[in-house]
C-alpha cells in the first residue's frame, strides 16, 4: 500500500527520517509552512524559510524517492507580529505560484486574536484569487470553538468547503467538520493531539469519507511514521483496506490535487535518483558515503511497506 503524509515539517527532520518514510511506503508528502519554534523577527528570515521548503527540501526528499510538495502561508502564531506579518503578506503571492505549492497554509487561529483573524481572512482571499486549497491550523486551546470559527470564516469568504482541509481534528470536532462538508485532517502524535488507537476508533465510527491522516512531524516530540503506523494498526484491528487507503493516501491526493500541482504520475513514473546531484552546490552525501543511484522504474519495494 502506497502512503501519503500530507503534513510533515521535514525541514526539522534528518535524512534518516526520509529513509524510514520511504521504506514504510511513503511516496509523497506535503510540508506546510509554520512556526519553527523560535520567533522570526525579520521578514527576510521568513523568506529564506519559504525558499527552503520550496527548494532544498523538495530536492532532499527526491534523493530518497519521495515526492515533496508544500503549502505556503503566514502562521497564526506569528500573525500577532504585525510588522512581520505585513512583510510576509507582500511575499506570499510570489511563493504561492511556485512549482509544488499545493495550498495556502497552514493558517487559522492560535490565541484567536484580532490580528490572527485579520491575516487569516487576507490569506483566504489569496487562496480564492489563486484557486488554491487551504490548510487550516486549528488552535490547541479552545479547539472546538476555534475550529467552528475557522469554518465560519471560510464560509463568510465564500470558500467551497471541499477546497479546505481542517487539520488537527479530534473527537470533539470531527462530527461538525464532516457535517459541514470540509476535509477533516488528523495529526497522529505519540502523546498529544491524536493517537493511533484513537484514530482507529474514529475510522470505525465515521468511515473514511473526507478524513485525512497525517503525522505533523516537526521539531518537537513527534513521529515521522505516524501515517504508516496508523495504517498498519487500522488494518490489524479490522478496518477495511479500502478505508485505510482513502485516509492514508487517496483523500490527500484528491484534496490537494485540486491545486493542479500534485498528481499520481509524479511518483508512479518517478525521475531517477542520483545522490551525486547537487543543489546550490550541496549534496546530501557526507564523509565519502557511496551515492545511491536508481534508474526510473527501479524503485524497490521493501519489507516494511504495508501490504
Amino acid at each position: 500500500m502506497m502512503l501519503i503524509d500530507p503534513h510533515a515539517h521535514m525541514i526539522s527532520r534528518t535524512t534518516d527520517d526520509y529513509v524510514a518514510m520511504a521504506d514504510a511506503g511513503i511516496v509523497a508528502l506535503i510540508e506546510p509552512a509554520f512556526w519553527v519554534g523560535q520567533p522570526r523577527t525579520f521578514v527576510g528570515t521568513y523568506v529564506d524559510y519559504l525558499s527552503t521548503i520550496v527548494g532544498w527540501e523538495r530536492f532532499r526528499a527526491g534523493q530518497f524517492g519521495i515526492r515533496h510538495y508544500c503549502t505556503v502561508g503566514l502562521n497564526s502564531k506569528e500573525a500577532n507580529n504585525e510588522e512581520l506579518a505585513e512583510g510576509v503578506m507582500d511575499w506570499l503571492p510570489r511563493f504561492a505560484l511556485k512549482e509544488g505549492v499545493v495550498a495556502i497554509g497552514e493558517i487559522g487561529y492560535d490565541e484567536q486574536t484580532a490580528l490572527e483573524d485579520r491575516y487569516f481572512r487576507l490569506q483566504l482571499e489569496l487562496a480564492k484569487e489563486l484557486n488554491l486549497p487551504v490548510m487550516i491550523h486549528t488552535p490547541h486551546r479552545d479547539k472546538k470553538r476555534g475550529t467552528s470559527r475557522s469554518m465560519d470564516v471560510c464560509e463568510e469568504h465564500g470558500l467551497d468547503p471541499g477546497m479546505v482541509i481542517v487539520d488537527h481534528n479530534n473527537e470533539e470536532t470531527v462530527a461538525e467538520t464532516l457535517q459541514r462538508g470540509f476535509w477533516a485532517g488528523f495529526s497522529i502524535y505519540p502523546s498529544t493531539k491524536m493517537g493511533n488507537a484513537r484514530m482507529v476508533e474514529i475510522l470505525r465510527q465515521y468511515g473514511g469519507e473526507r478524513i485525512i491522516v497525517d503525522s505533523a512531524c516537526d521539531w518537537g516530540i513527534s513521529d515521522c511514521l505516524g501515517v504508516a503506523k496508523t495504517a498498519q494498526l487500522a488494518l490489524d484491528r479490522g478496518i477495511p483496506k479500502q478505508t485505510v487507503h482513502m485516509v492514508c493516501y487517496q483523500n490527500a491526493l484528491d484534496a490537494y490535487g485540486q491545486s493542479g500541482q500534485m498528481q499520481e504520475a509524479d511518483w508512479l513514473d518517478p525521475p531517477a535518483i542520483d545522490q551525486r546531484t547537487l543543489f546550490e552546490g550541496n549534496s546530501i552525501l557526507r564523509g565519502g558515503r557511496e551515492p545511491h543511484i536508481e534508474a526510473p522504474g527501479d524503485r524497490r519495494r521493501t519489507d516494511h511497506m504495508i501490504d
